[in-house]
């Protein structure tokens, strides 16, 4: 998978295109606002630049990691797209209008990505024709620096469309993990009853919110 188009310019998104660049595949990063865009390629300048500031980076990798994004409002930039991974706002009904346009403007082949930390990824699938090629690709916050990638299979995803995410995923330097879909997939599963204890625990008296953060 070369042609690699991420939609969200946001904290995630932009922390995608990142690190795709940085793995050596080539982006095209979407969303409706040219600002948008220019805050993003903003912060990942940024970004690389500590990384040059402490040696991690090389001033010509950090050149060259940015020729490999290309930014665009328009949507027709899909249409020869091998994946896309939207990373647009936590919300069902905006995430299916999405598949569905997705759906209808790439290729039959393109597989579509979410970034969703806890929609269904089958609900998702639903609003295409092809929930054999729908799955979710949960990054960390930041991405960049995170080394773990949920790779969550819907009912319908193929054996041959988690075979293709796991390798692009480990391509850009992550660890995959296999998750099938169910609420809070793994890692917000795991995480929410251990911030509600930390809420009961404040409520209760147990320590104070300083010291029960210096514990988490």
């Amino acid at each position: 998978m070369d042609n690699i188009v991420v939609i969200g310019a946001g904290t995630m998104g932009n922390g995608i295109a990142h690190t795709a660049a940085t793995s050596g595949l080539s982006v095209t990063l979407i969303d409706v606002e040219k600002p948008i865009l220019e805050r993003a390629m903003s912060t990942i300048s940024a970004n690389l630049q500590r990384g040059v500031d402490k040696g991690r980076v090389s001033a010509d990798e950090k050149r060259a990691a940015l020729e490999r994004i290309r930014t665009t409002t328009d949507m027709q930039a899909i249409a020869g797209a091998d994946i896309v991974i939207e990373a647009i706002i936590e919300n069902l009904a905006a995430k299916s209008g999405l598949f569905e346009k997705l759906d209808r403007l790439t290729k039959p082949e393109c597989i579509l990505a979410s970034n969703t930390s806890s929609i269904s990824i089958t609900k998702i699938a639903a609003a295409t024709r092809r929930p054999d090629k729908v799955i979710g690709m949960h990054f960390m916050n930041p991405v960049p620096v995170m080394p773990l990638v949920e790779v969550i299979r819907g009912m319908a995803t193929s054996d041959d469309t988690y075979q293709r995410v796991e390798g692009l995923a480990k391509r850009m330097g992550k660890t995959a993990i296999e998750v099938n879909d169910y609420p809070g997939f793994i890692s917000n599963r795991v995480l929410m009853p251990m911030i509600n204890e930390a809420i009961f625990a404040l409520h209760e008296g147990v320590a104070t919110a300083q010291s029960i953060d210096g514990v988490m």
